[in-house]
Formats: C-alpha cells, structure tokens, sequence
C-alpha cells in the first residue's frame, strides 16, 4: 500500500470520527494527526491543488469550507466559524485567501 493510500485511508477513518461534530474541526490538530505538517513541501502543494478547485492558485472561503470534503466524500462542510478561523490561519496579507507559494491575490492590492 503506497503513503498516499494510507494517508486516504487514515483521512476517511479520523473524519468520521475526529471532526464529525460541528466545531470540533481544529486544523492544528487536523494537520498534526494526518501527518500533513510533516509532508515535503512537494506534497503540500499536491494538496493545495486538490483544495483549490477553480485553479485559480488560491483556497477562497466557499473551497476552504468544503475542505473535508476533498479527502473524505462523506465529510461534513465545516461551520462558518471553523472555515473563518482556518482562513485567518492561512491567509498572510488579509485578502480573504489562502495563496501558495507567497502569492498576493489581484485583490490584495486594490
């Protein structure tokens, strides 16, 4: 079984258990427990472009809410309040977005 297969696998098994109620989504502990904090920078970016779904090279609110989903078809969205906070979390020039690679979105400059 390669990592990657694992790595789905433990995803489908700690969001059914881990986050299934609403606010108990904690994204330090997502990416601690699923071992996401440790990947290459290599892999990080393979699970930028998953999230980012329009490819537009930023995660906005509506994908980053949906964030579960990605790795887990029958995760729940998460809550306004977990999506907010995760954003915050990421988003370095207070666009609205998670950019990659130090990207400034075409709105952060208006």
């Amino acid at each position: 079984m390669t990592s990657n297969a694992i790595f789905s696998l433990f995803a489908v098994l700690c969001f059914g258990v881990c986050f299934a109620a609403p606010e108990s989504f904690n994204f330090k502990t997502f990416f601690k427990v699923s071992g996401l904090a440790s990947k290459s920078p290599d892999d990080v970016k393979k699970a930028f472009r998953i999230i980012d779904q329009d490819n537009s090279g930023f995660i906005e609110e509506e994908e980053l809410k949906l964030f579960l989903q990605n790795f887990s078809a029958s995760a729940r969205a998460l809550t306004d309040k977990e999506t907010k906070t995760f954003l915050a979390a990421g988003d370095s020039d207070g666009d609205g977005m998670i950019g990659i690679d130090g990207k400034t979105s075409p709105n952060a400059c208006t």
